[in-house]
């Protein structure tokens, strides 16, 4: 009866083993690579929006996209956090890069913010900024989602699919203020 238990463990054991060499080979790829250098991208990205979002907040002239903003704001700094844990998961550390994308998205939303100044379009002009933004987050959360499928990163997965939701929920917000508020505002005057 020995012989049977001490069989099934050597077989766990196997399982065990195949699983931890199925999961290495899906980490030790140019495309795991690449969805590193991604996360690292993004993470820099939400980390610069935590400090732009209050600006583009205070700057906001409506109520309802004031509220819209530092609700984002909440949920940006949630998304630092998630994304910490896609790479705490995967036993990774994030690199240190900063998006360039995003740095420039953010320089092009200030010079808005002075053109716009003093204008009745300033809402709307907030507006189209924020999407901007949003846009580009929801390209890099599809991408990083579909990476993640693709090499069987179950977790990483269910954590970047809340963010990429709460992306598209943002700009659907956006669009909504756009459309009730600001861009009837901006045309009125």
């Amino acid at each position: 009866m020995i012989k049977p238990a001490s069989k099934q463990n050597k077989r766990m054991g196997s399982n065990r083993s195949m699983r931890n060499e199925e999961q290495g080979s899906k980490m030790d790829n140019d495309l795991h690579e690449l969805f590193l250098d991604e996360l690292a991208d993004v993470y820099n990205a939400e980390q610069q929006l935590t400090k732009a979002l209050p600006k583009m907040a205070k700057a906001a002239e409506s109520d309802e996209l004031r509220e819209a903003i530092e609700q984002h704001l909440e949920e940006t700094e949630e998304h630092v956090s998630r994304l910490e844990q896609v790479s705490k998961q995967l036993g990774e550390s994030l690199k240190r890069k900063t998006c360039k994308a995003m740095k420039g998205l953010i320089e092009e939303g200030e010079e808005i913010l002075k053109e716009q100044k003093d204008t009745a379009a300033l809402d709307a002009a907030l507006i189209a900024a924020a999407q901007k933004v949003e846009h580009y987050e929801i390209a890099s959360y599809g991408t990083l989602v579909a990476w993640a499928e693709q090499m069987g990163h179950d977790e990483a997965v269910d954590l970047l699919e809340e963010t990429l939701e709460e992306e598209k929920s943002a700009d659907d917000k956006l669009t909504s203020v756009a459309e009730s508020i600001a861009n009837q505002k901006a045309q009125a005057e």
